[in-house]
């Protein structure tokens, strides 16, 4: 089920940080749940539609990734396990178990800005750039949550840029050159949450 039309209400400060944290917690468990059951593979609620601010559909799914609000300790540990180890076993290994032991255990540890990774042929960079700005709907389970986002592109030098490159090096060995890296910035004030019957 898609989400609901969105209505015209604007949430309060409080209300809209109220539903950004019950965001990132229900991230974190998804996450977590994905790294202890699923083998680390993206689900439904980390693979949001991509939606123009007018509603078209931009794409039906793409892997987003929650970033540490200060990353650099993470990036250090997952560069040096890149650059030590050849054999991509071993690296699947070591990223599913730190991901499902303490990683998503404090979900105030995580910025609400969401970052994602895309081939130099993709051709959605740039046409979100074009926009400026995109709609991004979660769902799973019975919860969704649509969220009105900035989007910007991430130089290399940028703290979130080497957090999301070294993370998707450590499940895939074979990182394709000159690969993009786009930031999402949500809307609080404008976003939305809905459930579903199960």
């Amino acid at each position: 089920m898609s989400a609901p039309e969105p209505g015209k209400v604007v949430l309060t400060e409080v209300a809209a940080a109220a539903l950004r944290d019950d965001f990132l917690g229900w991230q974190c468990r998804l996450r977590q749940l994905s790294a202890r059951q699923g083998g680390g593979r993206p689900t439904p609620g980390m693979r949001p539609r991509v939606l123009t601010p007018a509603g078209e559909r931009l794409s039906a799914g793409v892997t987003m990734l929650i970033v540490e609000r200060d990353p650099a300790n993470t990036t250090r540990m997952f560069e040096f396990q890149c650059r030590r180890t050849n054999d991509p076993i071993e690296r699947y290994d070591k990223i599913l178990e730190l991901l499902s032991a303490s990683y998503f255990q404090q979900s105030r540890n995580f910025s609400d800005t969401l970052t994602a990774l895309f081939g130099a042929a993709s051709d959605l960079p740039p046409a979100l750039l074009h926009l400026g700005r995109c709609v991004l709907e979660f769902e799973q389970f019975t919860q969704g949550y649509r969220l009105p986002c900035e989007v910007v592109e991430l130089d290399q030098g940028h703290d979130f840029y080497q957090a999301t490159y070294w993370h998707n090096h450590m499940f895939n060995p074979t990182m394709p050159p000159n690969t993009r890296i786009l930031a999402f910035k949500p809307d609080w004030t404008h976003a939305s949450e809905w459930r579903t019957e199960g």
